[in-house]
């Protein structure tokens, strides 16, 4: 897998991978499928609140951007707007660290609290992060070469996130329950903290035309006007928006596995057991993500996922019915790590590639902001469990995922007959 041709851009190609490898170990540490589902169960007992930290990260992932992407329009340099992202969410990932060191002693609603608030202000400052990021790589990789940085990216990383598995599941055998946790929080801060700093000595490449387009003095108004007439004209954006609110159907579930596992009599020391399936899944899947981008175009890759989508949640719910040990559940968790890998790859590249490049900022922006709703279905999902049974969560979570798998056909199909 070549890096481009000339030295800067092979420069900024490894410093970005980089970046992103450390970040995706970071991002291990503080995972919200298996690490935070983990300890926000033991510290809160609720489904709920479970569901309330997953629905926080993604929302304050998606939120920000609108305001992020009318201001990194107008400015000459995004990297700015990086920079209080990445540097932010360490220092709140090491804040939680610190809590949960210093909270054997408090009580249990007290550190709950405490958790939760800076669980959310990481999320909200993360979300800060992804519309210059998303800029700054897109200007600085060619198209041919995005799925190859994103797959490096996540090999590298996979193999930083394996290690922290391990030092989880050895943490967690040998120390107090909370002072594991805080280690691993404390593991993922460094790693975010190596990352950003990759990431800034990437540089920054100019904007096109070497200075702010006549879009970037737009007023407020004529920006979210903008976003009308991006939804309302461009027909790919707006039926690639729809499949994504599917797709929130079917992750949905996402952060009851872990509970699941749990109902099952495992325990919190075999979560990194789980968490080190997971990454190993998302590693083994690198290259054939990365090459089915690259050859056969991300729309075909968002189609195959669609596909390996539906098979957690039936898979899970065959697990129920059966009775199924730890390792048993480290082969689900082996799979939804596949499949979480090629939901990034492909959402990032295709996301990319419909963009214009003098627009990419404000695209990310309309699109992770329309596509925010999506990120409250946990809760949906709590109550789900609550009024029901968790199986029916992941049944809810499957046809979410062939619903979304028929509007990326239709998205083909419309591509074929303007082809």
């Amino acid at each position: 897998m070549p890096p481009p041709e000339t030295p800067i851009d092979r420069r900024r190609f490894w410093r970005i991978v980089g970046s992103g490898a450390a970040f995706q170990g970071g991002a291990a540490a503080v995972d919200s499928a298996t690490v935070v589902a983990s300890i926000v169960h033991l510290l809160t007992g609720s489904v709920f609140a479970v569901g309330f930290a997953s629905a926080a990260l993604r929302l304050g992932w998606l939120l920000p951007q609108l305001v992020v992407g009318y201001l990194a329009e107008r400015a000459e340099r995004r990297m700015p707007f990086y920079v209080f992202g990445a540097y932010g969410r360490a220092t709140c990932a090491a804040l939680i660290a610190l809590l949960l060191w210093l909270g054997n002693e408090w009580s249990g609603a007290v550190l709950a609290t405490g958790f939760l608030v800076l669980w959310v202000a990481y999320a909200f400052v993360s979300g800060v992060v992804a519309v210059p990021y998303n800029d700054i790589v897109g200007r600085s990789i060619l198209p041919a070469a995005r799925s190859r940085l994103l797959a490096w990216r996540f090999f590298i990383g996979g193999l930083l996130a394996l290690g922290i598995a391990a030092v989880l599941r050895l943490t967690l055998d040998v120390l107090p329950t909370l002072n594991a946790y805080a280690l691993i929080f404390a593991l993922g801060a460094a790693l975010m903290l190596i990352s950003s700093t990759f990431f800034v000595s990437a540089g920054e490449p100019p904007v096109p035309n070497g200075a702010p387009g006549p879009r970037s003095r737009q007023s407020v108004g004529a920006f979210l006007r903008g976003g009308r007439d991006t939804l309302r004209d461009d027909a790919r954006f707006r039926q690639f928006l729809y499949a994504q609110w599917f797709g929130g159907t079917a992750l949905m579930a996402l952060p009851f596995y872990v509970v699941a596992a749990t109902g099952q009599g495992i325990g919190a020391a075999a979560v990194g057991t789980l968490l080190g399936a997971q990454t190993a899944g998302s590693l083994l899947s690198n290259a054939a993500w990365g090459w089915l981008g690259d050859r056969a175009g991300k729309l075909r890759l968002l189609q195959a996922v669609a596909i390996v989508r539906m098979a957690p949640p039936l898979l899970v719910l065959f697990l129920l019915a059966t009775g199924a040990g730890v390792w048993a559940f480290a082969a689900l968790f082996f799979v939804i790590g596949a499949m979480m890998n090629g939901t990034t790859i492909g959402y990032l590249g295709y996301l990319m590639e419909i963009s214009p490049d003098d627009r990419r900022p404000a695209y990310s922006a309309y699109f992770n902001t329309l596509v925010s709703p999506a990120a409250l279905l946990p809760l949906l999902g709590a109550a789900l469990i609550s009024l029901a049974s968790i199986e029916a969560v992941f049944v809810a979570a499957a046809g979410g995922a062939v619903m979304q798998l028929v509007l990326l056909n239709r998205i083909a199909n419309r591509d074929r007959r303007s082809a």
